[in-house]
Order: C-alpha cells, then structure tokens, then sequence
C-alpha cells in the first residue's frame, strides 16, 4: 500500500510470476505513481522521473528488519532504473540491457 510517496510492501517469500518481468516495469513506467497498483517500481519511476525532469536529487531508503526482502527491494529497483536508463537511450537490444542491468545488479 502507499503512504504518500512510500511504499510498505511484505516479502512474500516465494515468487509471484509476472510480480517483476519486463511487461511490469513496462506497465509502471508509463503511470505516475498511485496511477495504478503499489509496488516498487512505482517509486523507482518516481524517483527517475524526479531526477530527470526536475532535476532534484533523489534518495530511496530501504527499511526492514533482517529477511524482509531489503536485498530484493534494492536488485528490483535497479533493475527498473536500469532498464528505464537503457530506453532513454534508445537502445532496443535485449542483450544490451541485460549488460548494464547484469553489471549494475552484480556490483
């Protein structure tokens, strides 16, 4: 659910098919956030609309106790940044995006 601009989200502990593929980030990058269901590339989109078009700074900060999905939150939301970065640039080829996304991710 969102409070303003955060998202609280629970770790289901299991994968949800279709939760993070392409067609989602596709999807939330086209809303605003609060446009369409919660979730974290809703904040990843707000935070890179942010930095893009206003040109504010931007901070996400990921909270949780000890298994509560912070490491995924954070692959996931470069995952999003890195894919929006990739179309920005015009770049369509698959294997490129995996690339920076793979490089970023494994940083």
């Amino acid at each position: 659910t969102y409070i303003g601009s955060i998202v609280a989200s629970v770790n289901p502990y299991k994968s949800i098919p279709g939760l993070y593929d392409c067609a989602t980030v596709e999807r939330y990058s086209r809303h605003h956030m609060g446009e369409i269901a919660p979730h974290v590339f809703a904040v990843a989109n707000e935070c890179y609309r942010c930095l893009w078009k206003r040109h504010d700074n931007q901070c996400i900060l990921i909270s949780g106790e000890s298994g509560a999905g912070k490491t995924e939150s954070t692959k996931l939301i470069l995952k999003f940044l890195s894919a929006m970065s990739q179309h920005s640039l015009e770049l369509s080829s698959r294997e490129k995006t995996s690339c920076v996304e793979q490089a970023i991710l494994e940083s």
